[in-house]
Order: C-alpha cells, then sequence, then structure tokens
C-alpha cells in the first residue's frame, strides 16, 4: 500500500475486556479490494496463515485464480483454495456487524483513527459478537471515500513519514501479527518455544574431561613454559561457569582427542 500516513491523534473507546475463544479469529475475515499484482494475493494468504487467519475475501482482483499467488502463498494454498472472490465490497460486508478499513489518509471521511495495536484488540472485542471484516485496499490508491465510509474504524500502520509506502502484503502481515498478539495475550500471553537442551555433564566426566585437557596440552607443549596448576586453574573456572551439557562435554572431548591424533602425526613427519 503506498498510501501517506496521517497523525493519529484521534481517540477511539477503550476495547472491551472479553474472555476470547480459541475460534474466534474464525470470525475475522481480511478483505482485498481490486488486487492489481496476484502475487500480492498470496503474500498475503501466507501472512495470514502464520498468524492463525483463513479467511480471505477478494474484491474484483485483477487476476485469480494465478500461479503466481499459489507461488508465493508458500503453502498458504488452502486459504486461496477457500478465498471467497466478490464483486463489491458491500457484497463482501454483507454479513459483518463491524468494519475496519486500513487507509493512511483521512479523506475527509470523519472515522475514528487507530494504530494496529488498538485496533486489534478492538477487532477482537467485536468479534466475540459477530463476523469482522479488515479491509485492504488497491496498491496503488488504497480505498476511496465511499468505501470507507462502509467502516466503523480506520487504522492506519505508522511508518517512517519520509518512505511510508507499505507493500499490500507486509500490511497484511502487520495487522494479522498484532490479531494474533491480541489474541494470545487474551489466553494468558505468548509461550514462546523451549530450545532444546540436554542434561549437563555429571562432575565424574567433567574430571575426566580435564584429565584429557591436561594430557594434550602437555602433548602438544602448550605448557612447558607456564604453571601446569595456574593455568589448569583458570581453565577450571573458565568451563566452571559454562557448566557443559553432556553433548558440549563430548565434543570438546573428539576436539582433544583430534588434537592429539595430528600432533602424534606431526610428530612421526
Amino acid at each position: 500500500m503506498s498510501e501517506r500516513l496521517s497523525d493519529t491523534s484521534a481517540t477511539e473507546p477503550a476495547a472491551r475486556s472479553v474472555a476470547v475463544e480459541p475460534s474466534i479469529l474464525d470470525n475475522i475475515s481480511i478483505v482485498l479490494i481490486n488486487t492489481t499484482h496476484p502475487g500480492n494475493i498470496g503474500s498475503a494468504a501466507r501472512a495470514m496463515k502464520t498468524m492463525g487467519l483463513s479467511n480471505l475475501v477478494l474484491v474484483e482482483p485483477a487476476e485469480f485464480p494465478s500461479g503466481k499467488a499459489f507461488a508465493l502463498a508458500s503453502g498458504a494454498d488452502d486459504l486461496l483454495d477457500n478465498a471467497r472472490v466478490v464483486s463489491t465490497l458491500e457484497e463482501a460486508v454483507a454479513d459483518c456487524s463491524f468494519v475496519v478499513g486500513t487507509s493512511a489518509r483521512v479523506r475527509g471521511v470523519s472515522l475514528p483513527l487507530v494504530e494496529p495495536r488498538v485496533c486489534a484488540s478492538r477487532i477482537l472485542g467485536e468479534a466475540t459478537g459477530g463476523k469482522i471484516a479488515l479491509v485492504f485496499g488497491r496498491e496503488d490508491r488504497g480505498m476511496t471515500n465511499e468505501e470507507l465510509m462502509m467502516c466503523h474504524l480506520q487504522v492506519h500502520v505508522p511508518t517512517n513519514p519520509d518512505f511510508s509506502s507499505l507493500n499490500l502484503g507486509a500490511a497484511v502481515q502487520v495487522m494479522s501479527y498484532e490479531l494474533r498478539t491480541a489474541f494470545l495475550d487474551s489466553l494468558g500471553g505468548v509461550e514462546l518455544p523451549k530450545p532444546r537442551s540436554h542434561d549437563l555433564a555429571p562432575q565424574e566426566d567433567v574430571e575426566r574431561f580435564y584429565e584429557h585437557l591436561y594430557q594434550t596440552l602437555i602433548q602438544i607443549g602448550f605448557l612447558d613454559h607456564s604453571s601446569h596448576e595456574k593455568i589448569m586453574a583458570k581453565l577450571r573456572r573458565m568451563y566452571s561457569r559454562i557448566r557443559p551439557d553432556r553433548v558440549e562435554l563430548n565434543i570438546l572431548r573428539g576436539i582433544l582427542s583430534e588434537t592429539s591424533r595430528f600432533a602424534d602425526r606431526k610428530k612421526s613427519d
């Protein structure tokens, strides 16, 4: 979307505090008006699916179905297969009780103007009581005044005012992300995936490592002109801070074994 962003000074009533059901996202549709490039439809579908949205409505797209759309959907083919194609915005939002327009220009239409995070909370609140449409305009000129007058709320992304042009797929991604974040917050917050971890190495294995390390350092001559006790004490402190797990300790011992074999080969040359 290549629209100039306007000031978001308008105030909006606080979103309703609701207990959001897991199926609430099914009440939200993303509506794209007169999309020119089919690749943008695919990018929008991909953005939606990554955030748990599934209802895509296309208002008189220039080219659809299209191989370009499916290529850029990157696996969100089901959203494209099930996309509803209609002739007018009126038809697209006919069954919706709340309609939000994404337009950076005020255009003289007296709509409450909010930023994405506030908008997402408001949409989730409204989605408990009916179907919601989040409408995106044309790539080159956004939404018309007539289309905005069909909306209850207007949202814009506060981009850099010196370069406010935002691709349609990127705009859908921003709003889809905010909707998912608000949805997860309503369920108690985001649960990040836990990194895979291994058990810490037991002390007897650590001591074997230190002995292996000591013998290898002697073999390669690293301790020839140093205090063995001081160097080993410093190395022990360092590895105690790291606290390697079983896998990491095996890697370290593998390095020592290869170092020892290399040193033996050099001596035999």
